[in-house]
């Protein structure tokens, strides 16, 4: 291959009926400037540095954290294989139909609005959150396909956007920093530091400086290799020391390493959330959930395509309606599976780092993913204490979105764009209240409702009503009585 031009080393050209020939001829790979050998490595390369989604949802949604009700959350055999199943099979689709190097899984976020704001919040049943799930996804399919994504894009500010994102980093991170016991409620405060002694949270902080250290260097699986290390201290801990500190289970070493999928959950949704929240607050919650999963998948599909070359020459992503449609129906699959909301993932750029270029880095992706299903029993002896630690780099990483960055607008284009002016009452205030209101009242809906009622509010009061799209006054007056429901009795 010479460059980027497409043009073939005729000594380097797969025998004509070879399986390299085979395959180029759906994947078009070799066009791209790759080959069979670097396509699958790239493969290998994204489900090793994403696999963590593996261990870290069954911890979400199993409410394995320090002091939440376990006995409310979802089976870890369950959630693993559904893990690995939407993950699998939506990042195959991905690659096949978009012929792109995307891969798909439950978002990391996504599934903690599942766990800590739907069932823990607002009191559903795990069926019925995953049902506001598949509505949400069926919402953004249709948007997709009908192009009002772009429309919706275009009328939120970019500041707001920001703010949404960097909130749901914020929720992530201090879910870590609670699940590792180095922040608990407080006496006579809302919130203190962690008594810091033990077992489980040296777990958290050996675990915790080992992914810096790996990050620091470079290793882009270091999330993953500090889940698997955090759950060796773990297990050392427990056999050296009878520490007996952890869950049953838990920091021990496995009685087998694989067994049967269990596919219980599949198709344990139910759309009974209706009635259990009321009209009003059940479309005001897929709404909020809806731009949650709304705004970053633009930016992961240019930026992914930025670096695999992708874009054109204007710096737009073609033919974006393929992957864009796949990542929407993962977010109904991914209820429909009761595994979560799945969405594209930034990690994907890990595997076209390595030189990875056509659909068939998903495929091989996929396929790792759905080869991990049998392997739960592995994930089961994972403590949340040995998770922690990645939601904790995993929450500010979200958080860098606040730095001057090259932005992508909804019609693909990249452009720059400066951080955000926290001095501008109109810009600052809304953002940090959709920032703060997040992780203090571990919900995700009240940090967007928050978000978009004080920036509608600002402008109106700074004589700027005519700056403020009448879908945004619409959407912060819903939010209004979304927050005032118990006094207006819209919950029944």
């Amino acid at each position: 291959m010479s460059g980027r031009t497409g043009r073939i080393d005729a000594s380097r050209a797969p025998a004509e009926g070879g399986l390299e020939a085979t395959l180029d001829r759906f994947f078009r790979f070799r066009a791209m400037g790759s080959d069979l050998r670097t396509e699958l490595l790239a493969g290998v390369t994204t489900f090793v540095v994403m696999s963590y989604i593996i261990f870290v949802n069954p911890s979400i949604l199993g409410f394995l954290g320090e002091g939440l009700p376990t006995e409310l959350g979802l089976p870890v055999a369950a959630t693993t294989t559904v893990t690995c199943l939407v993950a699998g099979v939506m990042t195959i689709i991905m690659g096949l139909y978009s012929n792109r190097a995307y891969a798909i899984a439950p978002g990391l976020g996504l599934n903690a609005i599942v766990a800590y704001s739907l069932v823990l919040g607002e009191g559903l049943s795990f069926p019925e959150a995953m049902g506001v799930i598949v509505a949400e996804g069926i919402l953004i399919t249709i948007l997709v396909l009908v192009g009002v994504r772009r429309y919706v894009m275009d009328i939120v500010p970019l500041e707001l956007k920001k703010g949404i994102s960097v909130g749901i980093g914020l929720f992530i991170l201090f879910i870590g920093l609670v699940n590792g016991g180095i922040v608990q409620g407080g006496n006579g405060t809302p919130l203190a530091i962690g008594n810091l002694r033990g077992a489980p949270v040296l777990v958290t902080a050996l675990g915790l400086a080992i992914t810096i250290a790996l990050l620091a260097r470079g290793y882009r699986a270091a999330i993953l290799i500090g889940i698997v290390a955090s759950t060796i201290i773990a297990i050392i801990a427990e056999e050296v020391f009878d520490a007996n500190q952890f869950p049953f289970g838990q920091g021990q070493l496995p009685d087998r390493v694989a067994a049967s999928p269990d596919f219980s959950l599949v198709g344990d949704f139910s759309f009974n959330f209706f009635s259990e929240l009321g009209i009003t607050v059940a479309i005001l919650t897929i709404l909020a959930i809806m731009m949650a999963d709304f705004f970053d998948t633009m930016g992961t599909l240019v930026g992914v395509g930025s670096q695999a070359g992708y874009l054109n020459d204007k710096g737009e992503l073609p033919d974006a309606q393929k992957p864009l449609l796949v990542d929407s129906l993962a977010a109904v699959a991914g209820g429909a599976a009761s595994a979560s909301s799945a969405t594209t993932y930034i990690e994907s750029a890990a595997g076209v780092g390595n030189g990875g270029r056509s659909g068939l880095v998903a495929v091989t992706c996929g396929i790792l993913f759905l080869l991990a299903m049998p392997f739960w029993p592995l994930v089961e002896i994972v403590p949340a204490n040995a998770t922690a630690p990645a939601l904790i780099i995993v929450g500010w990483m979200m958080t860098s979105v606040l730095s001057e960055r090259e932005e992508v607008t909804s019609d693909g284009r990249i452009i720059r764009a400066r951080g955000i002016d926290f001095g501008d009452i109109e810009v600052g205030l809304p953002v940090l209240a959709a920032m703060i209101m997040m992780p203090l009242t571990y919900n995700i809906t009240n940090g967007i409702g928050a978000g978009f009622v004080v920036y509608a509010l600002v402008k109106v009061f700074r004589g700027k009503a005519r700056d403020v799209h009448p879908v945004l006054y619409i959407i912060a007056a819903a939010f209004i009585v979304y927050f005032l429901r118990s006094y207006l009795g819209v919950d029944a």
